[in-house]
Order: C-alpha cells, then sequence, then structure tokens
C-alpha cells in the first residue's frame, strides 16, 4: 500500500501566486509549514520547468493538477508534456462548462474523460473528477455525478471527491467517499463553518462542523493516498490557515 501524504492545493493561495517570483515566494513557505506535496491550481502563468525547478528546491512534488476539460478533450498530448516534466502522476477535472450541466452533458463527459483518462493511464497518470455543489442536481433518480462516475470506464476515471462542496450540496461527504472505494486517489477536505447570520464560510479543516472522524475513516478505507488541504476563501492570511489545518490533521494521525 503506498504511504498516504497531505497536500496543499495552491488555489488557497490563488491571490498571491500569480507571479513567477510569488510563485516562487509562496512555494518556499507552504514547505515551511511542512507540506511535502501540492496540488497545481489557479496559479498564474510560469514554464514547467522553471515550476518544476523551484518545486525540486523545495522539496515539494507536485502531486496532482487541476486541469480543464476542453484541454484534456483536445490537447491531451501537451498535457501529458506538461505532467511528465512535473513528474506530476495524478490529475483531476475541476468541473464542466455551466451547459454541460444536464445528464446528456454529463453523460458526454463521461465518454470523454474515459478516452482521456484510458490515454493518461497508459503514460501512468491517474484522472479524476473534482464536484462541485452543482454536481449534486438530480436529473431523474441520479445527480449529475452519479451520472458521470457510473457511465464512464471505471478504470480510467476516478473520483477527487470535495468535503465542503458535497456538504453544501445535501450530501454525507463520508459516504460519498466511502461508495467510491478504490476510486478515490485524492480528496479535497474542506470544513465548513457558519455565521452568526446563519451563513456557511469555509474553515479551516476541524475548525467547522464537519465529521472528520467518519470522513477520514471512509477515505482511509477507499485507499485515499492524497489528503488535499483547500480553503476557497480564508478569513485569516491562507498560509495560516493551511497551517492550522496541517496541524489538526496531524493530531488525527496524518502525516
Amino acid at each position: 500500500m503506498k504511504d498516504t501524504m497531505v497536500g496543499a492545493q495552491l488555489y488557497t493561495l490563488h491571490e498571491y501566486m500569480q507571479t513567477p517570483a510569488d510563485i516562487a515566494r509562496m512555494l518556499a513557505e507552504v514547505s515551511k509549514i511542512g507540506y511535502r506535496g501540492v496540488q497545481v491550481s489557479g496559479i498564474g502563468p510560469i514554464d514547467r520547468q522553471e515550476l518544476r525547478r523551484i518545486l525540486d528546491g523545495e522539496g515539494l512534488v507536485a502531486c496532482a493538477t487541476h486541469t480543464d476539460y476542453d484541454r484534456l478533450v483536445k490537447e491531451i498530448d501537451l498535457v501529458v508534456k506538461e505532467h511528465k516534466i512535473l513528474g506530476c502522476t495524478y490529475i483531476a477535472c475541476p468541473g464542466l462548462a455551466r451547459e454541460m450541466h444536464n445528464a446528456e452533458g454529463y453523460r458526454l463527459a463521461a465518454r470523454e474523460l474515459s478516452r482521456a483518462g484510458e490515454r493518461l493511464f497508459g503514460e501512468g497518470i491517474t484522472l479524476g473528477y473534482h464536484n462541485h455543489a452543482l454536481e449534486l442536481v438530480k436529473y431523474g433518480d441520479k445527480t449529475g455525478l452519479e451520472i458521470l462516475l457510473s457511465e464512464c470506464d471505471p478504470r480510467y476515471l476516478q473520483a477527487e471527491i470535495d468535503t465542503y462542496w458535497i456538504t453544501y450540496g445535501g450530501g454525507d461527504p463520508a459516504a460519498w467517499c466511502a461508495r467510491y472505494r478504490g476510486r478515490l486517489e485524492a480528496v479535497h477536505l474542506k470544513d465548513m463553518a457558519f455565521t452568526p447570520e446563519n451563513k456557511p464560510v469555509f474553515a479551516e479543516v476541524g475548525e467547522g462542523n464537519l465529521n472528520w472522524d467518519a470522513i477520514l475513516s471512509a477515505c482511509r478505507k477507499a485507499g485515499t493516498r492524497w489528503y488535499l488541504v483547500e480553503q476557497d476563501q480564508c478569513r485569516r492570511h491562507p498560509l495560516e490557515s493551511l497551517k492550522i489545518s496541517l496541524n489538526n490533521l496531524k493530531k488525527r494521525g496524518l502525516k
């Protein structure tokens, strides 16, 4: 069994990572906090060779990326080349265009992502799909996410369950993680808290209301390798938020 690790989803820091110099500065801080893996997402333009050089210098691995659906469908050769440069073996599609959020759109995505996933599988790269709440809209008796993940080839498309957005959409994140046992190499860990006005807000892992004992237990049983900490919006500096989440996960036995 592969080691499990906690990684930082760089979208958490996207406002601070829009130039190569800022990317280098923030990656040094992420490494200093104690992360050893990052999911590349939301950062500004940077040559992939240069990004690999920075990551190597900070003792970080690009454990995953978010790569747009259109690129996976239309530019798969270039996607493979970029990920070989980064030494990255996991890609998640971060969502679909609004017009594809219907039953037929999910079925089309299942076919096209299966083809992309098969090509990536041959290169030693795993493909997953990252959900928001929108994928929990029902079409008949199935949610969009169920249609996508049931009508694809399961060998070539995994789930990348996002615990906050599953909860926001009315689902149980532990149940969704358990459901995709063997197809959940990476998961997004986000907590949900509430304001005095009863509005949900993003929170550091362990600082909100999600049932982390149940979620992490389900992930362990599912064979999850990368536990990716992400916080779309932070109420303190995002580096501090990343540190709090990592410390709380360490207390729960993750490294």
